[in-house]
């Protein structure tokens, strides 16, 4: 069931309104300016008659420039007849209109956000500092006017809204399992940030060209544990790769060993071989080779 104000929000919706180009009016403003001043100067000759046509061409003078009005390039001017909205002009340069309809100018031109930085607890509820960069600009002028008490502000908190449910949604780093996290994913976290702040903000006409984290770090009171902690998962990840390949390299050298007879290992040297080998490969300094040059249990 719709609500009322939903209704109120579709009858808000921009619509395009014909206006008058400035330049022709302005050509009759300077006429009628003329004949006023015509007017004055033959004031003694017919006293009434040209009092009343150079009072007659003051109003109209008066009454053709109070429509003027000007508009930029990414400028759009919403008409408004006593409070009633009528249309939105996006035609750039000098226009006219009627003057009873009033004007409210609006920049639809692009706006560039950077947020504070702001502690969030993200999704193992580690507190983070998270800051972010927005692209926007006004797609729908009525609903920003009127929909809304003040769309800079309303988009101003709609995107710390937007950064804290991000924040929350993924964890900062995850070395154990292969999902989305705040530091590794940036453009996936960008995205999703990206459609949370666009249903946002909606219902204020305005749209999100993109968005970007720009400040990503764990909070100072657990920034330095986080670190020493994240050095040690990197340690561990490291060492296990490194016995992945070591075990990988060993069982191919067996392989090889055994199916070209280069030599024939039973189950004591296989083993021998093996741990010499894992040493070898696994080891974080240069290992120095010893030959034996007598048999294997010397």
């Amino acid at each position: 069931m719709n609500t009322a104000n939903d209704r109120a929000l579709r009858m808000t919706s921009e619509r395009e309104i014909t206006t008058r180009s400035g330049y022709g009016m302005l050509a009759v403003a300077l006429v009628l300016s003329v004949a006023s001043v015509g007017a004055t100067t033959m004031v003694r000759a017919a006293p009434a008659p040209t009092v009343t046509v150079m009072v007659i061409a003051g109003l109209l003078t008066i009454f053709v420039l109070a429509g003027f009005y000007l508009l930029q390039p990414n400028q759009a001017a919403a008409i408004l007849l006593f409070g009633d909205y009528q249309g939105t002009d996006r035609t750039t340069g000098l226009r006219w209109t009627w003057p009873w309809l009033s004007k409210k100018k609006v920049s639809v031109r692009i706006h560039n956000i950077t947020s504070e930085k702001l502690k969030v607890n993200d999704l193992r509820g580690n507190p983070v500092e998270i800051a972010s960069n927005v692209v926007w600009r006004v797609a729908d002028t009525a609903q920003a006017l009127f929909d809304v008490d003040d769309y800079r502000e309303f988009i101003n908190i709609q995107i710390e809204s937007a950064v804290r449910a991000i924040g929350s949604r993924y964890p900062y780093d995850d070395f154990d399992a292969d999902s989305v996290t705040l530091r590794g994913d940036g453009d996936h976290v960008a995205n999703e940030l990206r459609r949370e702040l666009q249903e946002r903000v909606e219902m204020a006409g305005i749209q999100i060209d993109e968005c970007r984290l720009t400040h990503l770090a764990y909070a100072q009171e657990i920034a330095q544990a986080m670190l020493r902690r994240q050095q040690a998962e990197a340690v561990i990840a490291a060492r296990a790769k490194l016995v992945e390949g070591a075990v990988s390299m060993v069982e191919h050298a067996l392989e090889q060993l055994s199916s070209k007879q280069v030599v024939e290992l039973d189950d004591e040297r296989r083993a021998a071989m093996v741990s010499n080998l894992m040493v070898v490969l696994c080891s974080e300094r240069d290992t120095q080779p010893v030959v034996n040059a007598g048999s294997l249990y010397q």
